[in-house]
């Protein structure tokens, strides 16, 4: 691909302008669906390249170098889609509902522990995407069903799922920010603690809150829909087979089949061909008539993920174009220079992670990017680059769930069955880590410094 000029400052920053513009506009303004504003903003960004003497056939490998990046994510979609579908068509789903039914009936208590199961879970398992997909559905039917909001279920279950996957040594996202600052991951995990911890606390104070003022489905209600499932020892199977392959550092992508793989053998068992094609493809249908159960029940298949997998490829070929272009780091790259203060450093990281989410969508490209940009100036201030990893983890990683058009954002909305520009302002987790990373750049409390 042809090396590219960057352009002039006044150039991009006007370009982002207007596209900022179309996003708002099109999105809150007039309400459309994410998809409207990505193509109108692919076709202005085109146009610009274009106009800078970018050939038709770069604009369109710079467009596809940006789908590449999210290839991985993209195929975990579908991947997760036909999980869910297996899990609820052989019962491993529909047994974590019945035992959420019978142990958490207290309203009051149920979001706070929601947060702490999702938080262990994600730990553990190393993946927010997975913990959302497998016990976070079940929380989400369980919470749903006692009458609270979708939104504030789904804000608990993310605040929790984000935190583990932040938490964890076998995070992806966790091991990028640690090697793009060049810092050893163990003492990067440790470092954040001094932001993730308190956004932790105070998220599940929120919600214990929230808890105590709502005024929800009975106890008695939970255990009649309880009643209407029928949990199997077989769920024991597939939850510790992903246990295990996750502490064996086994990807994603390996992990999901192999699960998937067990789970057809135990579809089989009641299942036929067609039947199995079907829940693939299109997700599970429960035979009870029960409305509820049909809301939590009938879920999952590849086809249900294609609208968030449309949204996120325009995305990500969008965010190839800026990224490629250089229109991006052309806005950045002038104030990182100018910068003189720790606090200011930091300040500009995290702000650059949150402004590269939204214009790009995707988190892995919002981690390395501000990362590249802020290095120097890190150093240049005597920062320990553990500063910029955790910097790094408190805006690229976080933000991206709170971003319509995001990957994280996007998956986590078509899994729960809830748009993101509802459940965003209930991820206290995510909202309160830029935060609490602001607040220790400005006090200098858990800023670790380079020793003369």
């Amino acid at each position: 691909m042809t090396e590219v000029a960057q352009p002039k400052f006044g150039q991009a920053l006007a370009l982002v302008i207007v596209l900022i513009g179309i996003f708002s506009g099109g999105i809150i303004g007039l309400g459309v669906g994410a998809h409207v504003p990505l193509i109108f903003s692919l076709v202005v960004v085109t146009f610009f390249a274009k106009f800078r003497g970018a050939s038709w056939a770069t604009i369109q490998a710079q467009m596809l170098e940006g789908v590449k990046t999210g290839l991985a994510p993209l195929f975990l979609f579908l991947l997760i889609g036909m999980l869910i579908g297996l899990w609820m068509a052989t019962g491993v789903i529909p047994t974590m509902l019945w035992a959420g039914f019978k142990l958490l009936g207290n309203t009051a208590v149920f979001l706070p522990t929601t947060v702490i199961i999702t938080a262990i879970v994600g730990s553990m398992i190393g993946s927010a995407f997975t913990t959302i997909a497998t016990v976070g559905v079940a929380l989400f039917g369980v919470g749903t069903a006692m009458g609270f909001s979708p939104a504030i279920v789904a804000g608990a279950i993310l605040s929790g799922a984000i935190f583990g996957d932040k938490s964890s040594p076998l995070s992806d996202s966790t091991n990028l920010a640690s090697s793009v600052a060049e810092t050893d991951l163990f003492a990067h995990i440790k470092n954040l603690m001094w932001t993730t911890l308190p956004a932790l606390i105070l998220s599940i104070i929120i919600f214990l809150v929230i808890g105590m003022t709502h005024d929800g489905a009975s106890v008695a209600n939970n255990l009649k829909l309880a009643k209407l499932l029928d949990p199997t020892w077989w769920t024991v199977v597939p939850l510790v087979m992903l246990f295990v392959m996750a502490w064996l550092r086994i990807p994603a992508i390996p992990t999901l089949l192999m699960n998937i793989t067990v789970s057809t053998v135990a579809f089989f068992f009641h299942g036929n061909a067609t039947e199995f094609s079907n829940v693939l493809m299109n997700g599970y249908k429960t035979d009870s008539s029960n409305v509820i159960l049909q809301s939590l029940l009938n879920r999952g298949g590849m086809m249900a993920m294609m609208g968030t997998v449309i949204i996120i490829m325009l995305a990500l070929a969008l965010g190839g174009l800026l990224t490629e272009q250089k229109i991006l780091t052309a806005v950045m790259a002038p104030i990182a220079k100018r910068i003189k203060t720790g606090s200011g450093v930091i300040t500009g990281t995290v702000l650059s992670g949150i402004f590269a989410n939204f214009m790009i969508g995707e988190q892995y490209l919002a981690t390395i990017l501000p990362g590249q940009l802020w290095k120097e100036s890190f150093d240049r201030v005597k920062l320990d680059r553990l500063a910029l990893g955790r910097s790094l983890e408190d805006s690229g990683t976080v933000v991206n769930y709170l971003i319509p058009w995001g990957v994280a954002g996007g998956f986590a909305a078509q899994t729960l069955g809830v748009p993101v520009i509802e459940f965003a302002p209930f991820v206290f987790f995510a909202l309160l880590s830029p935060v609490f990373s602001l607040l220790s750049a400005w006090t200098g409390i858990g800023v670790k410094r380079v020793s003369d």
